[in-house]
């Protein structure tokens, strides 16, 4: 179990009893102290059930959590950069801030409607009927 909280933002705060840690052994260079070292960190967080996360930020979270979400809801960051415990520790609650912020952005705004400009319209027009002249001139002469 993770003890100390993770600050998000001075609104989001994650309870250190909402996160559960699991140390795995690693692949990747490391020599010996990866055959016998349990190095790499398993990130667990219930997103669904966090009550400190509002229902936008959940649905945001869950979208972009992808393939890392289990059916219940509980997000996996799997963290085996570095060679050590507490720096893949520190890895694994970043990437699940960053996660997390990325989720409690606001929307983007509405897009407004523009019109086209008179100029941009004529223009349009004049491409559009020397295109239509090119190709009248592409058919069959006329018999006459």
């Amino acid at each position: 179990m993770a003890s100390d909280p993770l600050y998000i933002n001075d609104r989001i705060t994650i309870a250190g009893w909402e996160l559960t840690e699991q140390f795995v052994l690693a692949g990747g260079p490391g020599g010996q102290n990866v055959n016998k070292v349990s190095t790499a960190v398993q990130l667990f967080f219930n997103i669904q059930a966090s009550p400190a996360l509002n229902e936008r930020v959940k649905a945001n979270a869950i979208k972009l959590a992808g393939r890392r979400l289990s059916k219940e809801g509980v997000l996996m960051i799997e963290a085996s950069r570095f060679r050590s415990q507490d720096r893949n520790r520190e890895d694994a609650r970043e990437r699940l801030k960053e996660l997390i912020l990325d989720a409690a952005k606001p929307p983007p705004p509405p897009r407004k409607k523009t019109k086209p400009t008179k100029g941009s319209v004529e223009r349009r027009l004049k491409a559009k009927s020397g295109r239509a002249e090119v190709k009248k001139m592409r058919g069959r002469p006329a018999r006459d």
